[in-house]
């Protein structure tokens, strides 16, 4: 959809409606992503929602912005946008055409303040702020197209509150024959103070929304009340207005009121108010009607931040507002205790009175005399339903299943759904919508099914649905949602409301919360679970199940296995599954436990979890104590201890002991107490490695045994080995032994210093004894972990570990070292590194030591370091024994040096060859001082000795500063950080816990930058297009970056961290520069380029280059640590990155290595594509070596340049030759050398010599030479022409621009309208026999052919001619005859063209009925014409329609097409016709010369300057048959005209408008119509273009005009019959012509004497030797040279128009060039015959075959329907329509030919006006013949398939023997030609043609003659 652009003029020159057009404006802005499934939402950014609508049904949804009125569908997909603003508007001023009436206007804002819909007219009222709250109607269908607004409101008119604010609310009352607006409104600004707070407007009528002569609520001074409107509500008798105001005037507090006026009561009689109670709580915030209540919403809490819900029913509140109006209508306002309760309000005159008692009765709804408006002084009170902790801010109501919901929305944006149930309300649901913290509308909608809420915020529509339960999966959670709408329905399983459930009505079907609140459960289980090897039954208990018909059943599911459920009340018994059909234990466990539900059908009623168990698997669980776990598991599992198997039920062997289940109650030997085990280990826990030892275990429980032998093994689980000891039984007292192993050495490989290996113990073959817990022997080796002495020496002393020297020195078990090797004392200390090596005077340093045999422990280095002398203090916790110190530095005197010592106690000290230094390190300067509070600068700390200690941090002020490494002796560089707020921030380092403050400069931190403009926002993907960014505080910026993210591959987005500068690897080396492209994560690159500050306000960037096969996903400046988007910073405007351009090389005339030559002063045209997508041609940069040719014009195809007058000089580097460049942005194109053409230097030769050398040569070449020079200059100077006229013509179109716009404005909403116009009446098509006949015999008027045989003499004397023309009718059935005949009447010499072109539509309809068989005729005669065209010149055939295949070829397309043209090229044609009607009739147009103003054509162009104005008439249609409407009654239709129009041109208008559905032959026409104007009660006067009022003047008459009858605009005219024809002489010569614009100057009548008639212009008069003269060549000549050389002025007329029609051209031509439809069967098959030709001669020239496919097709046929549109439509064609379609249709023509299109000063001006256009019309033509030939081939049984269907279209028998008859009448002329032709065809004699022929025509001449 193309973008219409407002208008680019500045506020001043702003029409007073809109800046720039009133149009639907479809911005990229609301080009949202797709919304995702289930979430319904609709936001438009940079705007404001303040009201929404919705029309009735399930109609679309309205939302009034500022500045637009958004129509979305039910699901809020965006269907249409209108633009309602900015308006150059002040609220100080009443509406204005002329913005020097208002010199304080501004442009503002137009936020909509009343949003109705009226379904009776299908309307859309919207009422803005602007002009002082006026409101337009809209068309429901399309808010784009405006209905009604009105020119110039008066006060009455004034609806909305036009100060911000100040609400408005309203309401649509149906009455029974019209609509009424209910108006309510705040005091506003001081020009609408005296604007009644409550009126009643009508919508229809001559004045919409005036409240004249309707009811008013009158008020002394509004001032003193200050009503404001919370909201305005009805049901089907009344409407209520709830709103806030001061109790009277000499009361101050607000109080909330209603009030109430009968829906019928259009003056206000009945209006009442009452005050409104909330017990105890504030003003009325919000309100709605519920069935039977007034839900009003209350201020509570001690500011009023919460709110209270209160429910006022409707009986009380009518009770109370009829017992006010009976007291004021009464009793004088006053109770029956004498009390004031009722009394007259607002400070009018009326009072209370004292009427009949019946009055109340007898005048429900008020009369005149009734008091008004009545005010109730005592108010309803109501208790609040519930309390909320925030203010609501808007309130809805539903009823459904009889329980009532409200739907209550806050200031916060939560929508809480609360159940009225009773005196109380429950808040069920509350969730958020939309950003939290914006409030939720008043506008708050039920839809018309009651099933979703539309909610509305400031910034977002969502559709939330009214009840969520099918989102609820189970009952569970249907039943905790609380939702009163939703109940679960057991028997479908699904949570459902209670109309969906199918048995809601019958016990224990549909559960709601509200009732009993439990879902149906399983509540128990027996048994809880079942052996897998066994299968039984269980038993369900099910409360409160359902009962179920005779023939239902219930069944239960144990997973896939079912059973059949037996049910007893609420006990359900089953039957488990065999062993067979249960799936396998899950690896590592012993049961299976599977979903037993109970079900009804498939669906789940309950269910709960059912195990089976398998006792042989539980011992595998825990190898360590199989018995244990067998006995102590969750299931009946018993133990075989002497079998070692675990059993279910009594299965051990018979006479082994069992060791029962820990479950079995009244048994003694049972549970793991009871199983043999190994209590623990007796012997040595630690056993060193290589040392040989005996372990011992205690065991227990070992009776079960007693009298069974078995052998006992110690096992070991050695890393990589399992190691067997033998071992034996030691019994003790008891039940009680010791098992001894086998003493053992143990070596194992060891990598920790100690490893537990587990042990257990074996009885026989493999039957192991439970560990009763875990059980391990840890074994040590001393040498791992003690590298040195001194962690030896500090190893735990159970170890027995010693420092032997024997052999290699090491850590060993004490008895493995000899005794004289052990050493007691240590080596000395030795340390390897320091760091760091410098530190502050201060002290407070952390110095690390790394080294060996530093120690023990740490009291050996506790007092043992010292530093450069000075005492280190150790850090215990961070001490590493024997290879770490961590100490802290003393103070010390500045540049002192030294080493590391460390002194242990008994040893030499260690001492470090690296020297330790005190200095102190001084802060200087920073830079720069400033930047922003986000952060993300780099700061640069200048100073001395600032590598000092190796813990440096940095901070600014409060915040952490993080350095970049390294740092420096002179400058430490870090980032700052965010900072809460701007201010000033001191800079300090710390060195350890020395710090340096630099108080001499502070850093000061400023306000963020801000970017509010970008643009352009489109860029080459080369990049390098410069983008300005406006903002503030963009100088505080240090590295401003414009970024894009690409996708190069599948992934998503990482998160961008701050950006920092690549790392130095130095102190010397700069940091470098950021590259142009980084990869990111997932195959996301960033590109970025580097930003130039201009200023404060501006920066200068270059948009990055990106490849081109990554696709652009993000575009976002980066501020140092401010991140904007494009969009944010743009106003909404994503950027864009389009193709790189592409150019051609200069044409080169000597070959690609030969320059270009280039005559200085030449407009340079270069080609290429895509342009201007991205670039402005202020921006492309265009040189010849170092000069610069000027951009004269970019278009998408087209660069023109204007080259330097001079020869500039070769650019670096090129040689001796100009090279052509092309820069735009990043993109440079080299297209070649150029040569400058200089003028010849003569010669210095002597003359003589001169002659002497060249007389010779001269004589032979001078004729060549002239020649080929004047050709040269001829081309060249037309080629500079074209370019010029170009350019001259693109500066003309920017010109008319603005201008195009508006007219488009204009002329798109007539063409709306005349849509819905032809929704209902359609296309005034011609049937498709008439449109045969008009194809086949242009030119003849009334009926093409009469059947004349008919009406031939008596019925003897018919039957001879019908038989005859039947006989010939079946001889031309013969394609021999049929044949001949047509070449031997060709080949008559007085056979003329128009003959020719006659009989071959004759042909066309003879043979309609048999077009297989005609097309069969035509391809043999056409491929006989391509053999003679072959011959002779191809090209031209097809040019002409000089023979009869020519003319059968183009009645064949026309027949064909008939379809197409109906279903798809009919419609933009038509509306092309409509719209050039439309746009010529809004000019003047002289019906004497007939010339217009507007027009496409130069020769009718109306060239001088008339005034004229455009008027409004309502014409009275009348009623009847005779008439367009079918009513009773007659109405007012609004026709447009132009003061300047004569009378018959009126009439010709009004008819257009009265039968604008009907067909123009069914219409009456204007001349048999005279023209009444009505004025007052009986004034008529007949209107004519002649009558004796005319005004003559030297015998020149002016034909009447509406400005010489002086009709007003908005007169009523009506057209009646003529009586008589006394019109004059004008009745019979000019009425027929007036209308279609014929020349008639003068009349020769005798009455008239000779007298000239003239309308706007006068003829030049001209003598008769004049006439005869100009028609010489020289006057022809001269008046073509005058007609070429129009004045731009006329031409910008002629632009002006053709701008305005572009888009009806463009889609005329789109329809009948477009392949995007299937193409017309015919056409395909017509142009594979004439490729098949082609290929059959040898033609391989492109260029001819595209003549012949132009030729049979588009000039053939579609231009002669451009120009003759009334061959397919019943229209009338003007004739300055007609003119500018032929403008249009040359431009057509244009298009097809295959040779450049060039214009030039001597063009003519129509050919001027599409210069611009034609090559891309060319390109189309070209596309459309290539996808033809492309396409599939059509076959010869589809297309006679197609032909056969046409066949039958044309039934008209009469028609086809007339053509047989005038068919005949050719034949009988040249008879004997024909005859010998036959007879001499040795064919035609077998099949006795001849003969056959004399039959027929005997008998047809028989008829003849007789006749």
């Amino acid at each position: 959809m193309p973008l219409l652009l407002l208008s680019a003029r500045g506020p001043e020159m702003a029409p007073r409606h809109l800046l720039g057009a009133r149009l639907l404006l479809m911005l990229p802005l609301l080009c949202l992503p797709p919304t995702p499934t289930g979430a319904h939402h609709f936001s438009a950014p940079n705007t404001t929602l303040h009201h929404l609508a919705l029309a009735p049904g399930q109609g679309a949804l309205y939302v009034g912005a500022v500045n637009r009125l958004f129509q979305l569908s039910p699901e809020l997909q965006l269907e249409s946008v209108a633009i309602t603003g900015p308006v150059l508007d002040s609220p100080d001023c009443v509406p204005f055409r002329d913005p020097a009436e208002c010199p304080q206007a501004r442009l503002t804002d137009n936020t909509n303040q009343l949003l109705l819909v009226s379904g009776r007219a299908r309307e859309l009222v919207a009422c803005g702020q602007v002009r002082q709250g006026v409101c337009e109607k809209r068309r429901l269908e399309d808010v784009a197209e405006l209905l009604y607004r009105a020119e110039d409101p008066g006060d009455g008119q004034f609806v909305a509150a036009n100060t911000l604010g100040v609400p408005t609310v309203g309401l649509v009352v149906s009455g029974p024959d019209r609509d009424l607006l209910l108006v309510a409104r705040g005091l506003a600004g001081k020009l609408s103070a005296g604007v009644p707070p409550l009126t009643v407007r009508q919508l229809a009528g001559p004045q919409p929304f005036s409240s004249e002569g309707l009811g008013r609520l009158v008020v002394g001074d509004l001032s003193d009340y200050n009503n404001s409107y919370v909201a305005a509500l009805a049901d089907a008798q009344s409407a209520y207005f709830v709103f806030r105001r001061r109790g009277d005037r000499a009361q101050a507090e607000y109080r909330s009121y209603v009030a109430r006026v009968c829906l019928r009561d259009a003056n206000l009689y009945s209006y009442v108010e009452v005050p409104l109670s909330c017990r105890g709580h504030g003003l009325v915030q919000a309100a709605a009607l519920a069935p039977g209540a007034l839900l009003g919403a209350f201020a509570a809490g001690l500011r009023g931040v919460q709110a209270a819900l209160c429910a006022f029913p409707l009986a009380e509140l009518d009770a109370s507002m009829e017992r006010a109006r009976r007291l004021c209508y009464t009793a004088g306002g006053r109770g029956p205790s004498g009390t004031e309760e009722a009394t007259v309000e607002y400070g009018v005159t009326s009072r209370c009175v004292t009427l009949p008692p019946d009055s109340p009765e007898s005048y429900p709804c008020g009369d005149e005399h009734t008091p008004s408006p009545i005010a109730g002084r005592q108010p309803v009170e109501a208790g609040p339903l519930l309390q909320l902790k925030h203010s609501i801010s808007a309130v809805a109501a539903l009823q459904v299943d009889g329980h009532t919901i409200a739907f209550l929305g806050d200031v916060r944006g939560q929508l809480h759904k609360v159940f009225l149930n009773g005196t109380q309300g429950q808040v069920y649901h509350s969730q958020q919508v939309g950003t939290p913290g914006s409030a939720i509308s008043p506008d708050l909608l039920v839809d018309s099914s009651g099933s979703h809420l539309y909610v509305l915020t400031s910034q977002q529509v969502a559709r939330v649905p009214v009840a969520a339960c099918p989102q609820l999966p189970d009952c569970s959670s249907c039943l905790q949602a609380q939702d009163p709408l939703c109940g679960w329905c057991v028997l479908q399983g699904r949570c459902t409301r209670k109309s969906q459930c199918r048995r809601a009505t019958q016990p224990n079907q549909w559960l709601w919360t509200y009732a009993d609140g439990l879902c149906l459960h399983i509540e128990s289980v027996l048994p809880a679970h079942h052996p897998r090897q066994e299968q039984g039954q269980v038993t369900l208990s099910v409360p409160r199940l359902p009962t179920l018909a005779t023939d239902e059943y219930f069944h239960c599911a144990f997973g896939n296995y079912d059973s059949l459920a037996h049910v007893e009340g609420p006990q359900v018994a089953c039957v488990t599954p065999p062993q067979d059909q249960l799936p396998l234990n899950p690896p590592g466990t012993d049961h299976i436990t599977l979903p037993l539900a109970l079900m009804f059908e498939d669906v789940t009623v309950a269910a709960t979890n059912f195990s089976f168990y398998d006792c042989s698997a539980v011992t595998a669980l825990e190898a360590a104590a199989p018995c244990r776990a067998c006995v102590g598991s969750l299931w009946r599992c018993h133990w075989c201890p002497q079998s070692s198997h675990c059993v279910y039920g009594e299965r051990c062997p018979e006479g082994e002991r069992t060791i029962y289940s820990t479950q079995e109650a009244d048994i003694q030997v049972r549970g793991p107490g009871a199983c043999p085990r190994v209590e623990g280990l007796v012997g040595p826990l630690l056993v060193p490695v290589g040392w040989e030892s005996r372990l011992a275990l205690r065991v227990q429980n070992l009776q079960h045994f007693q009298g069974l032998p078995a052998s006992y093994h110690c096992w070991l689980e050695l890393p990589g080995q399992l190691q067997r000891l033998p071992a034996s039984l030691e019994e003790v007292a008891g039940d009680s032994g010791l098992i001894h192993c086998q003493a053992q050495q143990f070596q194992p490989s060891m990598v920790q210093r100690e490893l537990p290996v587990p042990i257990y113990v074996t009885r026989g073959e493999g039957q192991r004894l439970d560990n009763a817990h875990s059980l391990h022997v840890t074994l040590y080796d001393c040498a791992v972990g003690h590298p040195d002495c001194s962690h030896c020496q500090a190893a735990n002393g159970s170890l027995g570990c010693l420092w032997c020297s024997h052999g290699q020195p090491a850590c060993r078990y004490g008895p493995l070292c000899p005794p004289g090797a052990v050493e007691t004392l240590c080596p000395t200390p030795r340390i390897e590194t320091v760091e760091p090596l410098t530190g502050p005077p201060e002290g407070g340093l952390v110095l690390t030591i790394q080294g060996s045999n530093l120690g023990r422990d740490f009291a050996d280095v506790q007092d043992a370091v010292s530093v450069a002398g000075w005492p280190c203090r150790p850090e215990p916790s961070l001490y590493r024994i024997s290879t770490r110190i961590v100490c802290v530095t003393s103070p010390a005197p500045n540049r002192t040096m030294g080493p590391i010592q460390v002194a242990i106690k008994g040893r030499p000290p260690g001492i470090s060859t690296q020297y330790f230094t005190y200095q102190d390190p001084v802060l200087l300067s920073l830079s720069p001082q400033r930047g922003p509070q986000a952060g993300g600068t780099q700061l640069t700390i200048h100073g001395q000795r600032l590598q000092t200690g190796g813990n440096i941090s940095a901070f600014v002020g409060s915040q952490p500063c993080p350095i970049q490494e390294p740092v420096c002796p002179e400058a430490i560089v870090c980032h700052t950080m965010p900072q809460a707020s701007p201010g000033d921030a001191v800079v300090r380092v710390v060195f350890g816990q020395a710090q340096r403050l630099l108080l001499t400069s502070p850093f000061h931190y400023t306000a963020n930058p801000q970017l509010v403009a970008a643009e352009p926002s489109v860029s080459f993907r080369g990049g390098g297009r410069l983008i300005r960014v406006r903002g503030t505080g963009l100088d505080v910026v240090q590295q401003p970056l414009l970024s894009v993210w690409l996708e190069t591959s599948e992934g998503t987005a990482v998160k961008l961290q701050s950006q920092d500068l690549t790392p130095r690897s130095g102190c010397e080396v700069p940091a470098a520069a950021p590259q142009a492209c980084t990869q990111l994560e997932r195959g996301w690159l960033q590109c970025s380029s580097v930003c130039s500050i201009n200023s404060s306000t501006l920066l200068l960037c270059r948009s990055p280059a990106v490849p081109d096969t990554a696709s652009p996903r993000r575009v976002f400046f980066s501020l140092d640590n401010v991140h904007v988007d494009f969009a944010s910073a743009s106003g909404g405007q994503d950027f864009l990155y389009q193709p790189n351009p592409r150019l051609a090389p200069l044409h080169h005339e000597g070959g690609p290595t030969r320059p270009y030559r280039l005559k200085p002063g030449h407009i340079l045209d270069v080609e290429g594509e895509g342009l201007n997508l991205a670039i402005s041609k202020e921006e492309v940069h265009v040189h010849i070596g170092d000069g610069e040719c000027l951009v004269k014009t970019l278009t998408l195809t087209h660069l023109y340049c204007e080259p330097p007058p001079r020869v500039p000089q070769p650019s670096n580097g090129s040689g001796t030759l100009l090279q052509f460049v092309v820069q735009m942005g990043n993109v440079r194109l080299a297209l070649g050398p150029v040569q400058y053409e200089v003028e010849p230097v003569l010669s210095a030769f002597p003359v003589e010599a001169q002659v002497g050398l060249g007389v010779g040569a001269a004589l032979l070449i001078t004729a060549v030479l002239l020649l080929t020079l004047m050709y040269r200059h001829k081309s060249k100077q037309a080629l500079r022409d074209y370019q010029k006229v170009l350019v001259q013509l693109e500066n003309l179109e920017i010109g008319v621009g603005d201008q195009c716009r508006k007219e488009f404005t204009d002329l798109m909403t007539e063409m709306t309208d005349l849509s819905s116009d032809l929704e209902a009446s359609g296309i005034p098509f011609v049937d498709y026999r008439t449109y045969t006949e008009r194809v086949l015999f242009p030119g003849r008027s009334g009926g093409t052919l009469q059947p004349a045989v008919e009406g031939l003499g008596e019925e003897g004397h018919r039957a001879p001619v019908h038989q005859g023309l039947m006989q010939l009718s079946n001889l031309l059935n013969s394609k021999l005859f049929l044949l001949t005949l047509i070449h031997t009447l060709e080949g008559q010499p007085s056979f003329s063209q128009r003959d020719r072109c006659h009989v071959a539509s004759l042909l066309s309809l003879a043979l309609h009925s048999k077009l297989e068989y005609l097309t069969e005729i035509m391809r043999t005669l056409l491929s006989d014409l391509a053999s003679h065209y072959v011959r002779k010149n191809p090209k031209l055939m097809l040019r002409r329609t000089e023979t009869m295949a020519e003319k059968l070829l183009t009645n064949w397309v026309s027949i064909c097409l008939y379809a197409f043209l109906r279903e798809v090229a009919g419609e933009p044609i038509y509306m092309l016709l409509r719209a050039i009607q439309y746009q010529v009739d809004k000019g003047p147009v002289d019906a004497v010369t007939g010339k217009a103003k507007r027009t496409l054509n130069d020769s009718r162009l109306l060239r001088e300057d008339v005034e004229f104005r455009a008027l409004t008439l309502m014409v009275l249609a009348s009623p009847g048959p005779g008439g367009p409407l079918r009513s009773n009654t007659a109405l007012h239709i609004p026709t447009r005209v132009l003061d300047t129009d004569t009378i018959t041109q009126v009439k010709e208008k009004v008819l257009d408008q009265i039968y604008k559905g009907t067909p123009f032959s069914q219409r009456p026409s204007a001349h048999t119509l005279d023209l009444e104007w009505r004025s007052g009660l009986a004034g008529h006067l007949t209107l004519s273009d002649e009558d004796v009022t005319s005004v003559t003047q030297n015998r020149w008459k002016r034909l009447n005009t509406l400005q010489h009858y002086k009709v007003p605009d908005g007169a009523t005219v009506r057209l009646i019959p003529q009586l008589h024809n006394g019109g004059g002489i004008i009745s019979q010569s000019l009425a027929p012509s007036c209308p279609s614009g014929e020349n008639t100057p003068m009349l020769e009548d005798s009455e008239e004497g000779g007298v000239h008639l003239w309308h706007l212009v006068k003829a030049p008069e001209e003598p008769e030797a004049a006439k005869a003269r100009r028609s010489s060549l020289r006057d022809r000549d001269r008046e073509r040279a005058r007609a070429k050389a129009i004045p731009e002025i006329y031409l910008t007329r002629l632009l002006s128009m053709k701008g305005t029609l572009q888009k009806f051209v463009d889609d005329a031509f789109q329809a009948i060039l477009s392949v995007n439809r299937p193409v017309p069967i015919a056409v395909k098959y017509l142009f594979d015959f004439l490729d098949e030709l082609a290929e059959k001669h040898s033609i391989e020239d492109p260029e001819t075959l595209h003549i012949w496919k132009t030729n049979s097709l588009l000039l053939r046929f579609w231009v002669n329907t451009l120009k003759n549109p009334q061959l397919i439509f019943d229209v009338r064609v003007s004739d300055n329509v007609d003119a500018v379609l032929a403008v249009i249709a040359q431009t057509f023509m244009d298009s097809c030919t295959v040779s450049e299109h060039k214009v030039g000063r001597d063009s003519p001006v129509n050919k001027l006006l599409y210069a611009r256009e034609i090559p891309r019309y060319k390109q189309m033509v070209e596309r459309y013949y290539s996808d033809i030939r492309q396409s599939p081939p059509a076959s010869y049984q589809e297309m006679n398939s197609a032909l056969t269907e046409l066949s039958g279209n044309y039934t008209s028998a009469p028609h086809c023997l007339q053509a047989l008859q005038e068919l005949y009448t050719h034949i009988h002329r040249y008879y004997d030609q024909i005859i010998g032709a036959l007879e001499e065809d040795p064919v035609g004699q077998k099949m006795q043609l001849a003969c056959r022929l004399q039959q027929m025509a005997a008998l047809v001449e028989n008829k003849v003659t007789e006749l």
